[in-house]
């Protein structure tokens, strides 16, 4: 897929692009009246909410059949916005046609262990979200039970910003926000125990709902992609140390190239990231595609 343009596709009508996917809707149609759109995974990549200048191989593809394995495996406990595969040859194994959905402003976030920005919080406030947590924690520590920790979107670009329930009532309501709530740790909980079982611990997921309550559907469908490296944190269970960081299954490879003295580049500094060397772009494209192998127990083709 390249980069700087997305690619004409016949019946289709570019509408919009973001840090990885591009958007269509059908040819002919308004973007109000559209009821359906084909969504294209690309093989780009994002860091320090910037878009690289390199491509991962195959990342879009991955992206996109781990969602679809993850949908077929969550059906009976939430709908998704998948409506077929049959799509333009020329996007195929990357792309999915989904029904349109009126998206909440929501990254619905579940926690099972503290890293990353929930640490942080942690650290400073000795809760994340409002949710208060034992003393005594540390990097990658399980909690004693899975937290809703969500996030407001922020355009591209921003990082979102955790929020508290309280801050979601106001957003969607306190019935959205008591189902979107449960749907999201009954997801995560299902997850967890595939993922474990497969020797991966789930460390944490962001899930992405919208309503079809316009066109008489459901208020809550899962949407935009689910479980995927690029929305959660796989660990291997057999490298998990509490205390320390662990590998995980995604593009943390680029992150710490990226703050390493040989990428010569500040994520602070506003500049345009430098290329990623080829040894980076082969081990991160090979932990997508393990991470892959090992939830499905298939081989994907790239």
């Amino acid at each position: 897929m390249a980069t700087s343009q997305a690619p004409a596709l016949r019946g289709w009508r570019h509408l919009s692009g973001g840090k990885v996917r591009e958007l269509y809707i059908p040819a002919g149609v308004s973007p109000h009246e559209a009821e359906t759109v084909l969504i294209v995974a690309t093989d780009r990549i994002s860091a320090f909410d910037q878009i690289l200048p390199t491509t991962i191989p195959g990342k879009g593809v991955v992206l996109t059949q781990m969602s679809l394995w993850w949908f077929d495996q969550l059906k009976d406990i939430v709908p998704n916005h998948v409506v077929s595969t049959e799509v333009p040859d020329q996007v195929a194994g990357r792309a999915m046609i989904c029904r349109r959905l009126d998206m909440y402003p929501l990254e619905c976030v579940v926690r099972g262990y503290l890293t990353g920005s929930g640490k942080a919080d942690y650290d400073e406030t000795g809760e994340v979200c409002g949710i208060s947590l034992p003393e005594g924690l540390v990097e990658a520590s399980e909690l004693e039970q899975p937290i809703f920790t969500p996030a407001a979107k922020m355009n591209m670009g921003k990082h979102d910003i955790n929020v508290t329930l309280a801050d979601v009532d106001k957003m969607v309501g306190p019935e959205r926000t008591a189902e979107l709530r449960e749907t999201s740790l009954r997801i995560y909980e299902r997850a967890a125990q595939i993922a474990r079982d497969a020797g991966i611990i789930l460390a944490d997921t962001k899930l992405e709902f919208g309503s079809l309550v316009s066109v008489g559907g459901p208020a809550v469908v899962l949407g935009d992609e689910a479980l995927t490296p690029d929305s959660s944190r796989f660990w291997p269970v057999d490298q998990w140390h509490p205390g320390s960081p662990t590998p995980s299954f995604d593009k943390q490879l680029v992150r710490d190239w990226l703050k390493s003295d040989e990428s010569g580049w500040d994520p602070a500094s506003g500049t345009t990231p430098p290329p990623l060397p080829d040894e980076i772009v082969e081990r991160t494209s090979n932990r997508y595609v393990e991470a892959y192998e090992m939830l499905t127990g298939q081989t994907i083709n790239l």
